[in-house]
C-alpha cells in the first residue's frame, strides 16, 4: 500500500462498525499457500478474548486516571478492541468452525488465560491490587508493542497481489490499521501508571515468549484438524518460508529482534507504522463501508 505524503497530526480513536461476509472465503484463503493462510488464522483463535481482556483491564484503570486527554484515548482505545473481539469472535464460528476447525478446546484454554490467569485480582490489600493492576496495563503494552509492527506488516505486505481473498484480507487489514492508529495508547497509559525499565523488562520476559507459545500451539491446533493438509513438519517449515520470501507472512525473526527497539531511551510506539496509511485504509476499508 502507497504511504500517504502528509501526516493527518493526532486523530480521535473511534469504533468503526464492519461487516464480513465469509460465505465465499476458503479456509486456505491466500491462494497456492495453505500454511501462511492458516498460520494467519491462528490469530483469530487467540485475539478474541486477549482483546476482551484488554477491555476489562482498561475499564478497570480508567477511573483512576485523571487526565481527561489521556482517558478520552483510553475510551477510543476501548471501543475498537471491543469492536476487534467481537469480528474475531464471529470469524471462529462462521468461518473457522463451518469449515471443519472446531475452537471450542482452544478457546476454552484461551478463557482460562485471560480470564482467570489474568483476570483482576481478588482479594488483597488495595495497594496489592493496584500493583497487580499495573503490572497487567505493562504486559498490555508489551503485547500491542507487536501488535502495532503486526499491524505495519498488515498495511504493507502483498496479500492483494497474490490473490488473497478480499474478505479476509480486509479483517486483518482493517485490524492492523487501527492497531497502527491506536499504537501509542498501551505505552502512554502503563507511563502514566508508573514506567521503569524493569516493569518494562517483565512485561516483555512474559509477552513475547508466550506470545510464540500461543501462535505455535494454535498453529498446531489448526494443522491438525485440516484434513486437506498432511504436511510433515518439513513440508510446513519450507511452505512457512515461502510464505515470508513471498511477502505473505512477516519474518518472526524480525517481529522478535523488534523487541529490542522498545528498550531503547526516548523510544516512543509513534516511530512504528504511518497513521496517514492507516487512517487512509480506515477510510476504505470495505467492511466499514459495508456497515455504513
Amino acid at each position: 500500500m502507497t504511504l500517504p505524503d502528509t501526516d493527518p497530526g493526532p486523530v480521535e480513536l473511534h469504533a468503526r462498525n464492519v461487516a464480513f461476509d465469509w460465505s465465499q472465503t476458503p479456509l486456505h484463503w491466500i491462494p497456492d499457500h495453505p500454511v501462511p493462510s492458516n498460520f494467519i488464522s491462528v490469530l483469530n483463535l487467540l485475539l478474541p478474548e486477549g482483546e476482551r481482556w484488554f477491555v476489562q483491564t482498561y475499564n478497570e484503570a480508567l477511573p483512576m486516571v485523571h487526565d481527561e486527554e489521556l482517558a478520552a484515548t483510553m475510551r477510543g482505545f476501548v471501543g475498537q478492541e471491543a469492536m476487534h473481539a467481537e469480528a474475531h469472535d464471529k470469524v471462529l464460528w462462521e468461518f473457522l468452525d463451518a469449515r471443519g476447525i472446531d475452537p471450542r478446546p482452544f478457546q476454552a484454554q484461551m478463557e482460562w488465560i485471560f480470564r482467570k490467569m489474568l483476570g483482576p485480582m481478588e482479594g488483597g490489600t488495595p495497594e496489592a491490587r493496584h500493583k497487580h493492576l499495573v503490572e497487567r496495563l505493562w504486559l498490555i503494552a508489551a503485547l500491542e508493542h507487536y501488535t502495532a509492527i503486526l499491524g505495519d506488516f498488515a498495511l504493507n505486505n502483498r496479500w492483494v497481489e497474490c490473490g488473497a481473498d478480499p474478505v479476509m484480507a480486509d479483517l486483518f487489514t482493517w485490524h492492523g490499521a487501527e492497531e497502527v492508529e491506536h499504537r501509542a495508547v498501551a505505552h502512554d497509559v502503563a507511563t502514566y501508571f508508573a514506567d521503569g525499565y524493569l516493569r518494562r523488562g517483565r512485561s516483555m520476559l512474559v509477552a513475547l515468549p508466550a506470545l510464540l507459545i500461543l501462535i505455535n500451539r494454535g498453529f498446531r491446533f489448526i494443522i491438525k484438524q485440516d484434513k486437506s493438509l498432511r504436511y510433515n513438519f518439513f513440508q510446513r517449515e519450507y511452505h512457512y518460508f515461502r510464505g515470508v520470501r513471498a511477502g505473505v507472512l512477516p519474518k518472526m525473526r524480525s517481529v522478535v529482534l523488534a523487541t529490542f527497539s522498545y528498550f531503547r531511551p526516548g523510544f516512543h510506539p509513534d516511530e512504528i507504522g504511518n497513521t496517514a496509511q492507516a487512517v487512509a485504509y480506515l477510510a476504505a476499508s470495505p467492511a466499514a463501508r459495508n456497515a455504513s
